[in-house]
């Protein structure tokens, strides 16, 4: 739970931010962010229960290289450090794992219990182009030649609640559509999940959001890129995919209002599908098998 002293920090440190790269930063989630605000301003007493995410585009030092620095704050940051990660299209999977490792290990040793957001973007424009190779810094030269690659993307879209049938058509027949695997599952709150080539995801979560929704943002995404070289763009696919299909997923139901599913249910179906870890980005608490 946040407390007023930590809420007031986080408001701050994004104001600076936002004074800093009013062009480059971008809040995910807006409602987040008033809550956090009215809360700081005493407008109400409850603390905020959204995390406050934003992503801020870095240009490098190096010609045509762009940096997006994604940035979580946990409830009792800056107490604890922030969730961060960077995603750039002049790095290699491998090379992106070790860059935000390096830097959770720099903030962890270095920042823990003050706001941090500033160290970690000046520790990246010193260190980001160390875990660049010049072949993938050059576009031209940054896979061999012959060598055929596809970027495949899964989503995990939260929305604070599904319940419209014809929302609940839609999220169905697009993934179907667009070729897309993963679920849905209804209530309160509601979790979205949708894999498969990045233009379809991306086009996707176009048509979602422009739905009318009381919160949707997108809690967590994945990129993969893969060599199609010699096994071709489905075989690939099938490698990345953690879903055979599409579903909307229907869980014991709780509640007074009979309007919310199971989530130790939920839990178990992630854990099957080998994403467990991502309950903890969605709810904030760590699952608990049945």
């Amino acid at each position: 739970m946040t407390s007023p002293a930590n809420a007031e920090a986080q408001l701050s440190e994004l104001e600076l931010l936002f004074s800093m790269f009013p062009n480059e930063l971008s809040v995910d989630d807006q409602l987040a962010l008033i809550d956090l605000r009215d809360y700081v301003q005493g407008k109400i007493l409850i603390p905020p229960t959204s995390r406050l995410q934003y992503t801020v585009r870095l240009q490098l030092d190096t010609p045509n290289v762009v940096c997006a620095l994604s940035c979580s704050f946990p409830p009792n940051y800056p107490a604890v450090i922030p969730e961060i990660s960077t995603r750039s299209d002049a790095l290699y999977r491998t090379q992106q794992a070790q860059l935000n490792m390096d830097l959770h290990e720099y903030l962890r040793q270095n920042c823990c219990g003050e706001i941090c957001m500033l160290n970690a973007i000046e520790w990246i424009k010193d260190h980001a182009a160390k875990y660049m190779s010049k072949e993938t810094i050059a576009t031209e030269n940054r896979q061999p030649a012959g060598t055929k690659n596809v970027t495949c993307t899964r989503l995990w879209i939260y929305s604070h609640h599904i319940y419209n049938k014809e929302k609940r058509k839609n999220i169905l027949e697009w993934a179907k559509e667009l070729s897309l695997t993963g679920f849905s599952m209804p209530g309160k709150p509601g979790v979205i999940c949708v894999e498969g080539p990045q233009d379809a995801c991306e086009e996707y979560w176009a048509r979602a959001k422009r739905l009318t929704w009381k919160r949707i943002l997108i809690r967590h995404r994945e990129d993969a890129t893969l060599d199609i070289t010699n096994n071709g763009t489905e075989a690939a696919m099938q490698m990345f995919r953690k879903f055979t299909d599409f579903e909307e997923k229907i869980f014991d139901v709780r509640g007074t209002k009979g309007n919310h599913m199971d989530l130790g249910q939920l839990y178990q179906f992630l854990n099957e599908k080998e994403c467990g870890d991502v309950f903890q980005l969605y709810f904030g608490v760590e699952g608990r098998t049945l």
